[in-house]
């Protein structure tokens, strides 16, 4: 929850020893955890008969609770109808499950194909980035949650874009690789206008400044890849307001972009935006209030 690190599991079916063995995977690559928190199940909404019952089952409970206590992990369930006490984990998931519902509607991946997928997915939500790494002007490296899993960002071996060409056309390989390249293009295109605050109310904000990090807008990248880049000159209209900015990229060249494709990374004292928070229910009902 402090790293905004994401990690999928694969599972087969619906039982317990299936949730035990996908935890025991977890345990294995990241540590065992101190807690876990999780949906109530009454907050299984959109999910089968059989996950709700399968949570519903004291049977499953006590063997959780009893198998999570004997590692030294503690089991929370958070209360019954506040989907919003899992805001943080719910918004990862449903914006993972709604772009690969849609990219995988065409193609039929098997265990082996579909856990690749899904690894790579998880790479793509963990490589992008939170914060500027340091306040060195020449330093173009960001924080990313992959930083926090295996101490250096996330890469991706290059592959060509498959994402225009046509699925009788692909290798069971390439086929995989299209979903990943569909995910990746949808999630990308999503994630970024997120970055982008747009003012509720009118009223100023603060224009960017030469050595603000931003995290710059470029079609058909790679994914894992973000253009990192430094404001080295920013270009104020008439009415005080930048618009427009020299920034300088990793290949040390200068471009001048607009400032709708850029997204400003947030400084060391304030704090990160992301797609994988959601709103609190007191902020909205305090909007609400302001509304009426």
């Amino acid at each position: 929850m402090a790293t905004k690190a994401a990690h999928l599991e694969l599972v087969l079916n619906l039982t317990t020893e299936a949730f035990l063995a996908a935890l025991r995977r977890f345990c294995a690559r990241r540590g065992y955890p101190l807690n876990i928190y999780c949906d109530n199940a009454t907050n299984f909404v959109g999910a089968s008969k059989e996950l709700r019952r399968l949570f519903n089952s004291q049977q499953h409970r006590q063997q959780v609770a009893t198998q999570c206590t004997r590692d030294g992990i503690t089991f929370h369930f958070i209360p019954p109808r506040s989907p919003s006490f899992g805001g943080l984990w719910k918004a990862c998931v449903k914006a993972t499950k709604h772009i690969l519902n849609r990219v995988t509607i065409d193609v039929l991946l098997s265990q082996e194909e579909m856990t690749t997928t899904v690894a790579q997915i998880e790479a793509c939500l963990n490589s992008r980035p939170l914060t500027p790494l340091s306040n060195d002007p020449d330093d173009l490296e960001a924080l990313t949650p992959g930083y926090f899993l295996i101490g250096a960002p996330l890469q991706a071996i290059p592959e060509p874009d498959l994402t225009s060409l046509s699925l009788n056309r692909l290798s069971r390989w390439q086929q995989m690789q299209r979903v990943v390249q569909s995910f990746w293009s949808r999630w990308y295109k999503e994630y970024l206008p997120t970055l982008q605050k747009i003012q509720e109310w009118p009223g100023e904000h603060p224009n960017l400044s030469v050595e603000d990090m931003v995290l710059v807008q470029e079609d058909n990248l790679p994914h894992t890849k973000w253009p990192i880049a430094r404001v080295v000159k920013t270009i104020v209209g008439d009415d005080n307001c930048v618009r427009v900015a020299d920034v300088m990229l990793g290949d040390n060249k200068i471009y001048r972009r607009t400032i709708r494709n850029m997204c400003p990374l947030p400084q060391s004292d304030s704090k990160p935006t992301d797609i994988m928070e959601e709103c609190q229910p007191a902020n909205r009902n305090a909007r609400m209030s302001k509304n009426n």
